[in-house]
């Protein structure tokens, strides 16, 4: 016999709508643990190409939805996720996209090239094809003269470089990077944000970027994408409009500010909810 409580958290499963040229799309999304929602009734949709950011409270499941599009976690039954259009079942997605946690988690007996082909190898290219491959890319990411460093030689943003360039290596159409700037001081990261946005335009693979900063939101993204409280859901979706190539002085234009205004507004709303939750006996 079902709880009504039961009823409540879990939603019937329902069709993908029609999103024919959609790179990855998420309908009706779970995520349970214990019984208890993280995620409910996710949909999202990104299309081939678009660099899309997600922003929400402390808590909200945004590394848990991470870990699901990158195949590392099984949504629940609810739900469908769907790349280029084909379902993918349970851990489907290990493996078909590419994707970088909030660490860089370099393996410091490893010099910065054997680290960046570690994808290339693992899928049993040839190692000197390996190096070639990463080789060719060491100007475009800002490495060309540290190949044979090993990671405790580099700076914080070095290290990033290193990492980004093998989640690239990985050659996967859809990028998944989870807050990968965060621990970074404010001038490098500024400086990273400006160089990964330059990588992106040169390839264009299609992006989706877990960020808790608004500001890296709006100036990276074409559109935000904001979670509620826990359990999250998607509450809203702003297109950003503003022009690229970005310049660092476009955090202080207007319509920035009033971007920032609105999604600031958002986010302070459901970070209240999430903090009120805690805070209930």
């Amino acid at each position: 016999m079902t709880s009504s409580a039961d009823a409540v958290q879990r939603a019937p499963p329902r069709a993908a709508p029609a999103y024919p040229g959609a790179h990855l799309q998420l309908v009706n999304v779970w995520k349970r643990f214990d019984g208890a929602p993280a995620l409910r009734n996710v949909d999202l949709s990104i299309a081939p190409g678009e660099f899309v950011t997600l922003i929400g409270p402390s808590g909200c499941g945004k590394s848990t939805l991470f870990n699901i599009i990158a195949g590392l976690a099984a949504p629940d039954e609810d739900g469908s996720i769907l790349l280029s259009g084909r379902v993918q079942q349970n851990y489907g997605l290990l493996g078909k996209v590419a994707f970088m946690p909030q660490r860089d988690l370099l393996f410091p007996w490893r010099s910065v090239i054997d680290n960046a082909t570690l994808p290339l190898e693992v899928e049993g290219a040839p190692r000197k094809l390996a190096r070639q491959k990463a080789q060719a890319l060491f100007p475009e990411f800002g490495l060309e003269g540290f190949e044979r460093h090993y990671p405790h030689q580099l700076s914080g943003g070095m290290r990033q470089r290193v990492a980004l360039m093998r989640t690239f290596l990985f050659e996967r159409d859809l990028l998944l990077l989870d807050e990968p700037f965060g621990a970074l001081d404010a001038l490098t990261r500024s400086m990273m944000q400006r160089w990964l946005l330059d990588v992106w335009a040169r390839h264009r693979r299609t992006v989706l970027f877990i960020t808790h900063d608004i500001d890296e939101a709006i100036f990276l993204g074409d559109r935000v994408v904001v979670m509620t409280a826990r359990p999250g859901t998607i509450k809203r979706e702003e297109r950003i409009d503003l022009p690229r190539p970005r310049a660092a002085s476009l955090a202080t234009s207007p319509e920035f500010v009033e971007i920032k205004r609105r999604l600031l507004a958002v986010i302070e709303e459901e970070s209240l909810k999430a903090f009120a939750g805690t805070a209930a006996p």
